[in-house]
């Protein structure tokens, strides 16, 4: 077995740590502070090739895969998960396109998402329905060569400043339930859409999260991506390859607090001796260490094996629950152990800890992943 990264991976490695440390910190307390959202950063991510790297190069993307796209979202996720996460997301929703969609779809978005232009969003989460995704009631409903579509989505990332969205609607409701829904593309700025944007998020402030209203809004049927009542199917596939890129998040944070919480533990004297020298201290310190080398493994691995055609969504699902568990830690660790000062802004640690917390519930909650594993170790 090889376990080092190719020289082009490291180099996208370094180059993507090197955007983000150069980019994100004049805007971090600011966007965190007023929840703004930073498409100038974006356009200058995608200048570099960053946004939707996965994409083939005959779409407009870098061609780096998921493990590339993992590392490029690892490396931004170091310096702030939310600034990250406007640019590793802002193809969010292409995946379905890519996997799914017609070849006048794939040339149609996805150049423009890559290249900076647009933005994208996968419109799924309902105020009555998250993680039970056979739950959604958003209806498209045909008329003439028409859907019409009416329903609400809830906590859509990318809400109101993407340029489409591919939302999830129930087009077959006569079908089983999960042979009932479709995966449409929705202009956002079709006649009967309302987006509002939420506020007051405890974490990721500068990633933008909306409210979605669709009152009898009409796109043609043509936006359809891939076969019709097969959207569930679709979604769950989506999921299971987005997992990895929320994973490699949770491992960027986690290694920014290891990091910091190292230097901070050498410069800071208790008792007459440096901090890291209490074996309490080293105790912190080693575990998050454990934990984080734990995680890289399943980030990388989850990432690779999609690339070479062998993918296990079994072990991206451990890479998501357990990047949330990790990141929970390290964030909580890394406060505790800069005490007082870790619990003020002067101090970016508050702000981790404050952004780790999604990680445990976007793209599936722990408890999801934790019955989407069990299912599979007792199927076999």
């Amino acid at each position: 077995m090889d376990y080092e990264l190719t020289e082009e991976l490291r180099m996208l490695k370094d180059m993507a740590y090197k955007f983000a440390s150069t980019e994100f910190p004049p805007l971090s307390k600011e966007c965190d502070e007023h929840e703004k959202y930073t498409p100038e950063i974006r356009k200058k991510a995608a200048e570099n090739g960053l946004v939707g790297a996965w994409i083939p190069e005959e779409y407009g993307g870098a061609g780096v895969g998921i493990l590339g796209n993992s590392l490029i979202t690892e490396e931004l996720s170091k310096v702030d998960m939310g600034i990250g996460l406007n640019v590793v997301a802002a193809c969010f929703g292409c995946e379905s396109i890519f996997q799914y969609g017609s070849e006048e779809q794939k040339k149609t978005y996805l150049p423009k998402v890559c290249g900076g232009e647009w933005v994208s969003a996968g419109a799924f989460t309902e105020p009555n329905a998250g993680t039970d995704v056979a739950g959604y009631r958003t209806k498209a409903v045909k008329d003439g060569d028409d859907y019409v579509i009416t329903g609400n989505k809830m906590f859509i990332t990318n809400g109101t400043v993407c340029n489409f969205m591919v939302a999830q609607c129930i087009t077959n409701p006569d079908q089983k339930k999960h042979n009932s829904f479709s995966l449409i593309i929705v202009p956002a700025d079709a006649k009967g859409v309302t987006r509002n944007k939420i506020r007051g998020k405890m974490g990721i402030r500068s990633s933008d999260t909306a409210e979605i209203a669709f009152e009898d809004v009409r796109v043609p049927q043509g936006n359809l991506v891939g076969k019709e009542g097969r959207g569930f199917i679709q979604l769950m596939h989506f999921f299971d390859t987005t997992r990895v890129m929320v994973a490699a998040q949770g491992l960027g944070l986690s290694e920014a607090c290891l990091e910091t919480s190292i230097k901070y533990c050498k410069e800071r004297t208790a008792f007459g001796a440096p901090l890291g020298s209490f074996q309490l201290s080293a105790k912190k310190l080693t575990e998050m260490a454990i934990m984080i080398e734990a995680l890289r493994g399943l980030v990388y691995r989850s990432g690779w094996l999609i690339d070479t055609g062998k993918p296990d969504y079994h072990l991206a699902a451990m890479a998501k629950f357990y990047s949330g568990q990790t990141a929970v830690f390290c964030a909580n660790n890394a406060v505790e152990l800069h005490g007082g000062y870790g619990y003020i802004d002067e101090y970016s640690v508050q702000k981790w800890y404050r952004d780790a917390k999604i990680l445990e519930l976007y793209e599936g909650t722990k408890e999801a992943e934790i019955l989407t594993i069990g299912r599979v170790l007792q199927s076999k």
